[in-house]
């Protein structure tokens, strides 16, 4: 079913592993073209054009962008027990690590009266994008919420797509996980419109200073074009899952963890790296078993057998390792002998899970890890969402009359030395009788 990559005798030869592994063609660059217009007509029509491309890609003409409050009462109430108990522990967990990391307030004294404080400050104002388009994804209403209010932003908005089958409105149980985490400003608007809406404004909606959440090569594109109108957290895109396994590794759990991601889209990637033939083949042969029983099994089946998904076979857990971190994967799961020890040389993951009993989907809903993570290689350079995601630092600058005479001959000479003599005047006149 998943094409096979044959990578052992290479290491050592200099290739780069970030190019011989399989990657989602994801072309941002492209996509630019067509999510331009639409960001450039919320702009100027505001929600007309709005609900122009609701007809057009959701198929529903949505009049009020804006949920009332009493809906997403409703659909809490309507809630299926099981469901909001899930959702109540998954809101739990994360809440916790999110308290544990929430940074505070630094003072550093450099001498008397000479104070800088390093102040956290809640961004003020956040637009939330939740995915509705092939699942209801309610899991990243909380992923995205939680995070947002431990860092105690005091204006948060919510958009996920509407939906034909609900009368223009989100999924009901994104509805009731909004209403469950007290967020009442939610709107029923999708993809690039939706990143647009909450850069300019529109309507009811008033703008942002920050767009998070994951979504699709358009909503992507988006953020990536109106960066700088708004600030945006990553890049997320289509998922991604790699596991690394040896032959101590279950087959059967391999394969199951692989279809677990590859049931988000048709382009999700599902990649296993292993120095075993024997489970590769082990892995293949239970992949045709469950894959044969699964609810979603066209698109399943078309993630695995498409060009961003493979078994890469390789010399050792060495040379793997070196794969893993070029790959820098999405989810990486360890399932190797020595999981941890292992675990602990992974540089480029959003998110490492060790070994046999933490599969990804326990990360994507009651792990206490936030599952809205950087894609497409590029967790070699940025991180998850998290509680940062929604804090700014700002330096508070404290100095007495004698704590600046102390430094004030080496800020003019500085001055001086980048020919900016005001700088330096600026200190001098403090000083002059």
């Amino acid at each position: 079913m998943m094409r096979r990559i044959d990578l052992r005798g290479t290491a050592g030869s200099g290739l780069d592993y970030r190019t011989a592994l399989p990657r989602a063609e994801f072309d941002i660059e492209a996509a630019l073209h067509v999510v331009r217009p639409i960001c450039d007509d919320v702009r100027d029509r505001g929600v007309e054009a709005i609900r122009d491309y609701s007809l057009k890609f959701d198929g529903v003409d949505v009049p009020d962008i804006a949920v009332p409050p009493a809906e997403l009462t409703e659909a809490l109430a309507q809630l299926d027990p099981a469901v909001r108990a899930g959702l109540e522990e998954s809101i739990s967990r994360l809440r916790a690590t999110c308290e544990t990391e929430l940074e505070h307030d630094v003072v550093t004294d450099l001498g008397p009266g000479a104070r800088v404080t390093q102040r956290m400050v809640a961004v003020q104002r956040v637009g939330l994008y939740v995915p509705g388009g092939i699942a209801p994804l309610v899991s990243s209403v909380i992923m995205n919420v939680v995070p947002a209010q431990v860092a105690g932003v005091p204006s948060i908005a919510l958009s996920s797509s509407p939906q034909k089958e609900f009368h223009g409105r989100p999924h009901p149980t994104i509805l009731a996980a909004c209403a469950l985490l007290g967020i009442e400003e939610v709107y029923a608007v999708g993809g690039a419109q939706a990143i647009a809406m909450f850069a300019h404004g529109a309507g009811p909606c008033r703008r942002v200073d920050l767009v998070t959440g994951p979504g699709n090569i358009y909503t992507v594109s988006a953020k990536r074009l109106l960066k700088g109108i708004v600030g945006i957290d990553s890049e997320a895109g289509t998922t991604e899952i790699a596991v690394l396994a040896d032959d101590t590794a279950d087959a059967a759990h391999v394969a199951a963890d692989l279809i677990s991601q590859a049931e988000h889209d048709p382009a999700a990637a599902s990649v296993l790296v292993t120095d075993s033939p024997r489970l590769a083949d082990d892995v293949e042969a239970q992949l045709d078993k469950q894959v044969a029983v699964t609810r979603h099994i066209e698109r399943v089946r078309t993630a695995l057998t498409g060009p961003q998904s493979g078994i890469v076979l390789v010399d050792d857990i060495d040379q793997g390792l070196a794969v893993v971190n070029g790959y820098g994967a999405e989810h990486l799961e360890i399932q190797t002998a020595d999981a941890a020890g292992v675990a602990a040389r992974v540089f480029n993951a959003g998110a490492i899970f060790v070994g046999a009993f933490a599969p990804v989907s326990l990360g994507d809903y009651c792990a206490g890890s936030n599952h809205v993570l950087p894609t497409g290689g590029c967790a070699c350079h940025s991180s998850g969402l998290s509680v940062r995601a929604f804090l700014k630092s700002v330096h508070v600058v404290d100095y007495s009359r004698a704590a600046l005479a102390e430094v004030a001959d080496h800020v003019v000479t500085l001055a001086e030395a980048e020919d900016l003599p005001g700088h330096g005047a600026a200190v001098r006149v403090r000083f002059e009788d």
